[in-house]
C-alpha cells in the first residue's frame, strides 16, 4: 500500500487579521478565561465598523494587560495602574479615534483605582474592559480588591478577611454611562456588549469574570479551568437594568450579571468644547471693560 504524501497545511486563524502572529503562543496559562475575552473584543471591534486606524487598545501590568501586546492595531502596554490617563490623552489628542482599555482588576480598580474614578466623572469617551480573575495572577496571586470574602491567596492563606469592591457600583456612581458585567462563558452576550459599549459616548465599563484556575482556583480548589466555567453557568443569573449596588459578586449567592447602565450624558469634550465657546463669546466685552479699566488709571 502507498502513502501518498501531502504538504502539511496550517489553516489560518479566523482572527489572525488582528493578530500578532509572530507573538503567538500566548503566555496565558491552560483555562485562562483572558483569551476567550480577547476573542470577544476582536469580534467586537470587526462588528463595529470602526476604521481599525481609528482603534486603539491601551493596556496596564498584569496578565489582562498582554492583550495590547498581540492585537495587530495602535497598542500601548503602560505602567502599572496607568492605563486610563495613557487612553485620556490618546483620545483628546486624536478625538476621533476609538480607544479600549483592556485590562486587570488589580490593575484597574487598586492601584488605577482613581484615575477610574476620575475619568467616569469626566465622561471621558473610552470603553473600559475590566478582566476579573479576583486576584493578581502575573504576580504570585495575591490579594486584590476583587477577592471574594473568604477566599484563599497568597496573602490571605486562611481566606479574604475584606468584603470585595463591587466595580460595576462604583462605575455607575462615578458617572459611566454603561455599566455592564458578564463572564467569560457568556461569550456572544459579552461580545455584544463591548460592541453596544464602543457605540456610547463617554466613560462605558464592562466588568468580565474570568477563571484563574493556575492561581486563585489551584488555592481555592475550584478544579481547572472547565470546572470553573460550569461554576459560573451554575451561579450566574442575568438581571438587567438593576441598582448595580445589588449586584455584589458572593460566591456563596448567585453571580448577577448583565447590563446594568445604559444612559446619556455630555462627554468631557463636549463640555470642554461648550466652556471654550462661552470664553470665546465673552472675550469681546473682557477686551474693552479691561481697556477701560487702564483708561482710567
Amino acid at each position: 500500500m502507498t502513502v501518498k504524501k501531502t504538504k502539511n497545511l496550517v489553516a489560518p486563524h479566523p482572527q489572525d487579521d488582528l493578530l500578532r502572529t509572530d507573538r503567538i503562543p500566548h503566555i496565558w496559562c491552560t483555562g485562562c478565561g483572558i483569551g476567550s475575552v480577547f476573542g470577544c473584543v476582536l469580534s467586537a471591534i470587526k462588528k463595529s465598523g470602526f476604521p481599525l486606524d481609528d482603534v486603539a487598545m491601551v493596556s496596564g501590568i498584569g496578565c489582562t494587560g498582554r492583550m495590547a501586546g498581540y492585537i495587530k492595531l495602535d497598542s500601548y502596554h503602560t505602567t502599572h495602574g496607568r492605563a486610563i490617563p495613557f487612553a485620556t490623552g490618546l483620545k483628546l489628542a486624536r478625538p476621533q479615534s476609538k480607544v479600549l482599555v483592556c485590562s486587570g482588576d488589580g490593575d484597574l480598580l487598586s492601584i488605577g483605582g482613581n484615575h477610574f474614578i476620575h475619568a467616569a466623572r469626566r465622561n471621558i469617551d473610552i470603553t473600559v474592559i475590566c478582566v476579573n480573575n479576583f486576584n493578581y495572577g502575573m504576580t504570585g496571586g495575591q490579594l486584590a480588591p476583587s477577592t471574594p470574602f473568604g477566599a484563599k491567596t497568597t496573602t490571605s492563606p486562611v481566606g479574604c478577611p475584606e468584603e470585595p469592591f463591587n466595580f460595576c457600583y462604583m462605575a455607575a456612581a462615578a458617572g459611566a454611562v454603561y455599566v455592564a458585567r458578564w463572564t467569560a462563558l457568556h461569550i456572544r452576550r459579552l461580545t455584544d456588549s463591548i460592541g453596544e459599549a464602543m457605540q456610547k459616548r463617554g466613560f462605558s465599563f464592562i466588568e468580565v469574570l474570568a477563571p484563574c484556575p493556575t492561581s486563585f482556583g489551584r488555592r481555592n480548589r475550584m478544579g481547572k479551568g472547565l470546572d470553573i466555567i460550569k461554576f459560573y453557568h451554575s451561579k450566574s443569573v442575568i438581571r438587567n437594568n438593576i441598582d448595580p449596588k445589588e449586584a455584589t459578586v458572593d460566591f456563596s449567592k448567585n453571580l448577577i450579571v448583565g447590563k446594568f447602565v445604559d444612559i446619556e450624558r455630555p462627554t468631557f469634550l463636549d463640555n470642554y468644547q461648550l466652556v471654550n465657546k462661552r470664553e470665546l463669546a465673552d472675550w469681546p466685552a473682557r477686551q474693552e471693560k479691561s481697556a477701560a479699566t487702564e483708561k482710567n488709571k
